[in-house]
C-alpha cells in the first residue's frame, strides 16, 4: 500500500501545480485585458459588502446649513403591531437583532413615528446604499432636465457620448429614456467571475472608460428590461457632461442641501474620480428618509418645488409594458406584472387598486427607501445583510403590508 499511497500522493501534488499554474495564467492574462487594480480588487476584495465605502475613494456631500427635521411622534407599539402581523416578523425588536438590520425608521406625512437601530449602530451612523443609489441618478436627470441642461428624455445618449457613436452608430437608437427603464438592449452578463459584467462595474478602477469603450449593443431599445449596471454609469457621464459638474456636486447643490440634510455624506468614488452610479451613496438612514419624504410631497418642501411634480410621476407610475417586456433570464420576481409589481424609472413599483401605487429604491442585503402615498407613508431600512432565508423582497412584502394597515 506504501507505494500506491505514494504515487497518489505525487500526483495529487501535480494536479494541484497545475491549478496554481493555471490560476497564476488567468491572473496575468485578465491584468493584461482589464488592469492589474481591477484583478487585485476582485480576488482580494471578493464579495461586496455594506463597509465598503471604507476600501473606496469618496467625493464628499455636505449637509444643509438649515436642516429640516422631522416631528417625533414615537408609535412605537403600533408600529410594532404593523410589523408583526407578517409571521417572518413576529417580534419587531427581536426581528431587527437577527436580520443584522443596521437601521429601521417608519416615517408618516412629516412625523418619525419609529426609529430603531441594530449592529451598534445609532442615528449618526453611516450606511450605504448599494443600488438605491441608481434611484438618486434618475432624480438628478430630472433636476437637469427641469433646469435645462438637458432637453428630455427622448435625447439619443450619443447628443452626450458621441464616443459612442464613433465605435458603433447603433448607440444612435438609444436614448435617456431607454438608460433609465433598464431597456437599451446593451449586452449585460453577471458572471463569469473576472470578466462579468456584475464585477467590471464595481470594482473597475475607470468606469467612465469601461461604459464608453466596452459597452456593446445586443439587441433593439426598448424590447424588453434587463437590470444593467452600465445604465446608471451612463447616466452619470451624462450628467456630468451636461451639467459640467461632478454628479455628486450636482447632488450636494441641487438635492442633498435642498432637502434639509442634516449629515454629510459621500458618493464612492472609482480611482478616476467618477462616482459608482451603480452603488455607493454613504449617509445616514434619516437622511435617506427625507428623500422618500420629497417624493412623498410629490417633490415639494418647505414651500420649494426641488423636483417638479411631473418628473416625480414620471418616475414612479407604471406606464404599461408588452407582456414579455419583463421576460428575461435576469430579472427580479417583484417585476412580475400579473402580481402588480413594475419598474420605471430606476424606481420599482407596486399597484394598489386606487391608483396610489407604493414605490422604492432598493439596494444590495436590503438597503430600502419605501414610499406608500397611500398610506402618507416612508419606511427605511438598511441592514448588513437580508437577514437568514430571506432576500428583498421577503421585505418589501413586509412594507407593503405595513403600508396596508391603518396606522394614526
Amino acid at each position: 500500500m506504501k507505494p500506491i499511497l505514494k504515487k497518489a500522493g505525487k500526483g495529487l501534488l501535480w494536479v494541484e501545480g497545475v491549478l496554481v499554474v493555471l490560476f497564476l495564467a488567468v491572473v496575468i492574462i485578465f491584468s493584461i485585458i482589464y488592469t492589474p487594480e481591477y484583478v487585485f480588487r476582485v480576488i482580494r476584495w471578493r464579495t461586496s459588502d455594506v463597509y465598503d465605502y471604507l476600501k473606496f475613494p469618496e467625493r464628499s456631500i455636505e449637509q444643509a446649513a438649515e436642516p429640516f427635521r422631522f416631528a417625533e411622534q414615537l408609535n412605537e407599539g403600533e408600529i410594532e403591531n404593523a410589523f408583526e402581523t407578517h409571521p417572518l416578523v413576529r417580534d419587531l425588536e427581536t426581528f431587527i437583532g437577527e436580520t443584522s438590520t443596521q437601521a429601521l425608521l417608519v416615517v408618516q406625512d412629516d412625523t418619525l413615528l419609529y426609529e430603531r437601530y441594530g449592529q451598534g449602530f445609532q442615528r449618526d451612523s453611516i450606511v450605504t446604499s448599494f443600488s438605491a443609489a441608481k434611484s438618486f441618478g434618475s432624480l438628478l436627470i430630472g433636476i437637469a432636465i427641469d433646469q435645462g441642461y438637458i432637453d428630455g428624455v427622448e435625447d439619443p445618449i450619443t447628443k452626450y457620448i458621441p464616443e459612442l457613436e464613433a465605435r458603433d452608430p447603433a448607440f444612435n437608437q438609444i436614448t435617456i429614456h431607454d438608460l433609465l427603464k433598464m431597456s437599451s438592449g446593451i449586452k449585460y452578463e453577471e458572471f463569469p467571475f473576472l470578466n462579468g459584467d456584475d464585477s467590471l462595474t464595481y470594482y473597475y478602477p475607470d468606469l467612465r472608460q469601461l461604459a464608453i469603450t466596452s459597452t456593446e449593443i445586443i439587441d433593439q431599445p426598448g424590447k424588453y428590461f434587463l437590470y444593467n449596471n452600465y445604465h446608471p454609469l451612463l447616466i452619470g457621464i451624462i450628467l456630468e457632461r451636461a451639467t459640467g459638474q461632478p454628479v455628486a456636486e450636482y447632488l450636494e447643490q441641487n438635492l442633498w442641501q435642498r432637502i434639509g440634510a442634516e449629515y454629510d455624506a459621500s458618493w464612492s468614488l472609482d480611482e478616476a474620480g467618477f462616482e459608482k452610479m451603480e452603488s455607493g451613496i454613504n449617509a445616514r438612514a434619516i437622511d435617506f428618509a427625507k428623500v422618500g419624504y420629497l417624493l412623498l410631497k410629490n417633490g415639494m418642501l418647505g414651500g420649494e418645488q426641488v423636483i417638479s411634480e411631473a418628473w416625480i410621476i414620471r418616475s414612479i407610475q407604471d406606464q404599461g409594458h408588452a407582456a414579455d417586456y419583463y421576460d428575461t433570464s435576469f430579472g427580479p420576481e417583484i417585476l412580475n406584472a400579473a402580481e402588480g409589481g413594475y419598474y420605471q424609472y430606476m424606481w420599482y413599483g407596486l399597484t394598489r387598486e386606487n391608483g396610489a401605487n407604493d414605490f422604492f429604491a432598493a439596494g444590495k442585503y436590503g438597503q430600502v427607501i419605501y414610499v406608500s402615498p397611500q398610506a402618507n407613508l416612508v419606511i427605511v431600512r438598511n441592514g448588513e445583510n437580508y437577514g437568514p432565508g430571506m432576500d428583498l423582497f421577503d421585505w418589501i412584502e413586509i412594507f407593503y403590508g405595513v403600508a396596508s394597515q391603518k396606522i394614526e
